[in-house]
């Protein structure tokens, strides 16, 4: 561990030394004061307001378009529909080569494209639904360019990945509660979709199922309280090391406004499939506050899983905490931001894409997946027995329309099987225009008695 600290320093240690001047000292593109200004701003005409830029299909009412609403259809219930059609996505495409020391390196060229038609009835009612021609699961099309030729392989799946229907019980019965005051704030959401929970450490998969979100609670010393329940009956991923299937997830979510803080309380119970691989039943539960303390903004996260496996199965309990911090530097609107995990045993999430990465994301680019290719994280994202953090600055120039990130991270075991690992990653992202974004990403590691890593992707990302 103290050798690969001290070759990653002899690294990294100039840049470090940069850094800390960037986050310390006057940055020569802020500017020279950030109180507010007293002087009235007045409105902008709509001919001083930018172009806007309209989805690739419009089927009715403009989306975010100016102008008055239209009259829209009468329902019996009392709703006032105004039906619109509105097509997007997005379209990405990359070279990438990556070696991260104790994996074989890659070269490849992939691509993804990302099509939704989000049939609009109102701002709380629509249907969503979503495929993704290019990639058949994990594999997107492209070419692999690692041995010196190019083997190519074209994906045309066209699996539906989205569809849902949302909604709100008040909203569509309004002749229920003409005065507003009983409690209808109940929405829901019927199919496949997104779960996403504890910042993807405990939950961060699509499936299928539906969900009852009960609205604005009030009680004495909160602000606002949000119920969620969720019933799940397929499409559910377990990790990509355990075998074995799903059948059922449960799950139970929470969301507190407190004055000066958000407190969020989950819990899931997936129930295993009765195949002979299957892994038994996973119970999940987290627990995060959100808050601002002085200048920093700071979030605290515990994950537990505990495993209930057939006999001969490993077990997969564990937990996660973490913690992050960030803050705006003086006379800037950059952002500087220190972030570390502690893994405990073996931390297993509820449900995971496989091309998710690990429940590590949220610590930074360097133990963050791309969700493109097989190009992985700089640094291992599996947070078994192990700790890690990340130190990093986010640099906005040009008027906003482009960014920078410099973060240096590292991460040891605490068992003392597995190598220490520290890595020094940067991301450019530039505007180009209004729909197209260039973003490119680079990391160099150091890893304890293994070969040192490196890694270079450039990618053109088209929004439509």
């Amino acid at each position: 561990m103290f050798r690969c600290v001290e070759r990653a320093f002899r690294f990294f240690g100039p840049v470090a030394m940069a850094a800390c001047l960037l986050v310390g000292g006057h940055s020569t593109w802020a500017a020279e004061t950030s109180e507010f200004s007293d002087q009235p701003i007045p409105m902008k005409t709509p001919d001083e307001l930018p172009a806007r830029t309209p989805p690739l299909v419009e089927v009715g009412p403009d989306f975010l378009g100016p102008g008055n609403i239209p009259e829209g259809i009468e329902l019996p219930t009392g709703a006032v529909w105004t039906p619109a059609l509105w097509v997007f996505g997005s379209y990405r495409t990359a070279l990438q080569y990556f070696d991260r020391g104790p994996t074989d390196q890659l070269e490849e060229w992939r691509n993804r494209l990302d099509l939704f038609a989000n049939v609009h009835m109102t701002p709380t009612e629509r249907l969503l639904v979503g495929i993704s021609p290019l990639r058949d699961g994990s594999d997107f099309s492209g070419c692999d360019l690692s041995s010196g030729g190019s083997e190519c392989e074209w994906h045309t799946d066209l699996d539906v990945t989205t569809v849902f229907v949302e909604g709100e019980f008040g909203e569509i019965f309004p002749n229920l509660d003409p005065d507003d005051s009983r409690a209808l704030d109940v929405g829901f959401s019927v199919g496949r979709q997104l779960l996403f929970f504890q910042e993807g450490m405990m939950l961060n998969d699509t499936v299928d199922g539906v969900g009852v979100t009960r609205d604005n609670i009030i009680l004495p010393g909160i602000v606002d309280l949000r119920i969620t329940g969720f019933f799940g009956w397929d499409n559910i991923d377990r990790e990509p090391s355990l075998d074995g299937g799903a059948t059922t997830l449960l799950g139970l979510f929470t969301e507190t406004d407190f004055r000066k803080s958000t407190f969020n309380l989950d819990a899931t119970w997936v129930i295993g499939s009765s195949n002979e691989n299957a892994i038994g039943d996973t119970f999940n539960i987290g627990a995060s506050s959100v808050q601002r303390v002085g200048l920093y903004n700071t979030a605290f996260r515990v994950n537990h899983s505990m495993a209930f496996n057939p006999a001969g199965q490993k077990t997969t309990d564990g937990t996660l905490f973490f913690a992050e911090s960030s803050t705006t530097p003086a006379y800037s609107h950059d952002v500087a931001y220190l972030n570390a995990f502690l893994g405990l045993d073996s931390f297993t999430s509820a449900a995971r894409d496989p091309i998710a990465g690990g429940p590590l994301a949220r610590v930074g680019i360097l133990f963050a997946g791309v969700g493109l290719g097989n190009y992985g994280s700089a640094l291992s994202n599996d947070p078994d027995d192990s700790y890690g953090a990340a130190l990093g600055y986010q640099k906005f120039f040009n008027q906003q329309r482009t960014q920078l990130v410099l973060e240096l991270g590292g991460r040891g075991h605490i068992d003392g099987v597995n190598p220490a690992a520290g890595a020094l990653g940067l991301r450019l992202q530039h505007a180009l225009g209004d729909r197209t974004l260039l973003q490119i990403d680079g990391f160099a590691s150091v890893n304890e008695d293994q070969a040192d890593g490196q890694g270079l992707r450039a990618e053109l990302l088209f929004r439509f």
